[in-house]
């Protein structure tokens, strides 16, 4: 599938975006992204939300598309549990993009109030895409990406994630919604363009938190996610 939006298209050197036939938003449409740090972030300018906001706005003036975004730092899916009806069903939105796990993820032995048990993340997951569902929102349910950047598999919680990915990927397909793999794109991408082995720098500022390149990366993947 053709990459989407030449703005993002012009940041990363894609090919040509897809018409305006292709992308099918409608007239109204109000979107909010859904999470922790790394959404409360990208409402800042060069952040993911602000790239998928701005790539919308400049291809489809037409449609006067709302993105908004609801991220708060140290969220964990029983973060979003609390405070989903009024961050988020509140603004009665047509799309939810939800964007968990980092926090979840991170356990420390030594700190138990730290991270989310398996069990619990997917009870949790499956509670909030279900009430945006019945409220008649559409989801988009987006696996935790990465906390470190060496090869994959060689990062401490590497295990972690890719088994609290694979819980997001589960719960996607029985909630029968789309599923946007930021864990995949991540390692992907990470494969290709991280000869030296880096800890961070070539999507992440700290392991975690997003540079430019892994904001725009999150907002190009999204925004295919969107279009299919």
């Amino acid at each position: 599938m053709r990459r989407l939006f030449w703005l993002l298209a012009s940041f990363l050197l894609l090919p040509a975006p897809a018409t305006a036939e292709e992308i099918p938003l409608k007239k109204g449409e109000r979107i909010v992204f859904f999470g922790d740090s790394l959404t409360f972030f990208g409402g800042f300018p060069k952040g993911y939300v602000s790239l998928v906001r701005t790539a919308i706005a400049e291809t489809r003036k037409d449609l006067g598309v709302e993105v908004i975004g609801a991220g708060i730092p140290g969220n964990k899916v029983t973060d979003l549990q609390r405070r989903l009806d009024k961050d988020v069903l509140a603004k009665k939105p047509s799309l939810v993009v939800v964007y968990i796990g980092i926090n979840d993820v991170w356990h420390d032995e030594k700190i138990l109030t730290r991270g989310t048990p398996k069990e619990q993340y997917e009870a949790g997951l499956k509670d909030v895409i279900g009430r945006i569902q019945a409220a008649g929102s559409r989801v988009v349910l987006c696996t935790p990406s990465v906390i470190g950047e060496k090869k994959p598999g060689t990062n401490k919680l590497d295990v972690k994630l890719d088994e609290y990915a694979a819980i997001s990927r589960r719960v996607a397909k029985e909630m029968n919604v789309e599923l946007c793999d930021l864990r995949k794109a991540f390692q992907d991408h990470l494969m290709k363009n991280n000869p030296n082995d880096r800890d961070r720098g070539i999507l992440t500022l700290d392991r975690a938190h997003l540079n430019d390149v892994g904001n725009r990366l999150v907002a190009e993947t999204i925004l295919e996610t969107i279009n299919r």
